[in-house]
């Protein structure tokens, strides 16, 4: 995962997941990492991760953190990501994909509640 400055505000969020053939899991993962580092630097990107479900090992999490709906349109537009997407719907047979977009109206610290030590 490549972020960057973590207070950075948010105000979009895409999260989403792809489970894939297992026959095309690797083809998956190659179309998807040469995309990964470019979308995660564009202007207003605030963080943009793809990770690999722990329980089901052809099942991908995506979440991507937006500053603005122009840093979102200049990165649906980019090379890295069309040619990514080009080759996943063209060579990846997708067997289940949910995606959200989430528009922030607020935002704080995110830190789980502390938790009691029982003493």
């Amino acid at each position: 995962m490549i972020s960057h400055d973590k207070d950075e505000p948010t105000s979009i969020v895409i999260s989403s997941y792809y489970t894939v053939h297992p026959d095309d899991r690797q083809k998956f993962i190659d179309a998807v990492v040469p995309h990964l580092a470019p979308s995660a630097q564009n202007p207003g990107s605030v963080y943009y991760v793809f990770a690999q479900d722990l329980s089901d090992p052809n099942t991908f999490h995506l979440s991507e953190g937006w500053r603005n709906q122009e840093a979102l349109d200049i990165h649906n537009a980019s090379a890295p990501f069309q040619t990514a997407l080009r080759e996943v719907m063209t060579g990846v047979r997708i067997v289940g994909r949910q995606g959200q977009r989430y528009e922030i109206a607020a935002q704080g610290a995110g830190d789980p509640p502390s938790v009691a030590t029982g003493e």
